[in-house]
């Protein structure tokens, strides 16, 4: 589904794939650890690897893309894509993932270029799968999985609630 949008080979396509795999193999090693949870394992690695497809609707040089929306919105682009492709589950994981979720009063609040609605992970597997979306960045090495202190930092900045929601993973999946 990924070579629908991304043109094999292209420098885009190896960012995107290389971060998907590194985090959908993250989440995998998540899942299978924690099988008391009953996560859905054949759902993760599907969705886990379909979680940025929105990006190239976005304006974001730096990793090729050059749309017209900005960069935050390509969770929500990316599940109005899989919506519409009869995958809504899987979109509602794009849609979900970008940090530890974003409230609606904090979209409201910061004016954020999103849906005046929750996009906070509510399934395990998308908790799973955002999750292990911290670990990994598509602008630096594609494969270095960040520390626990590397992605707290990164996550602090955004306020206490984030980090509390993270620390809550923390527990529940490492």
């Amino acid at each position: 589904m990924i070579t629908k949008y991304y043109k094999p080979k292209s420098k885009v396509f190896e960012i995107l794939y290389g971060h998907s795999r590194a985090v959908t193999d993250k989440a995998l090693r998540i899942a299978i650890k924690h099988g008391e949870l009953n996560p859905d394992i054949k759902f993760i690695e599907e969705a886990a690897m379909l979680h940025d497809i929105g990006i190239f609707k976005t304006n974001a040089a730096n990793l090729l893309c050059f749309g017209d929306y900005p960069y935050l919105a390509h969770g929500y682009l990316g599940c109005e894509l899989l919506t519409g492709l009869g995958f809504p589950e899987h979109g509602l994981v794009c849609e979900r993932h970008t940090g530890v979720g974003i409230s609606k009063e904090e979209i409201i609040e910061k004016n954020l270029p999103l849906p005046h609605r929750d996009l906070i992970p509510v399934s395990v597997e998308e908790q799973i799968i955002a999750f292990a979306d911290k670990f990994y960045s598509k602008s630096t090495d594609l494969f270095k999985e960040k520390t626990l202190r590397e992605v707290r930092k990164s996550i602090s900045v955004f306020g206490k609630s984030n980090i509390t929601r993270f620390e809550e993973w923390c527990e529940l999946f490492l």
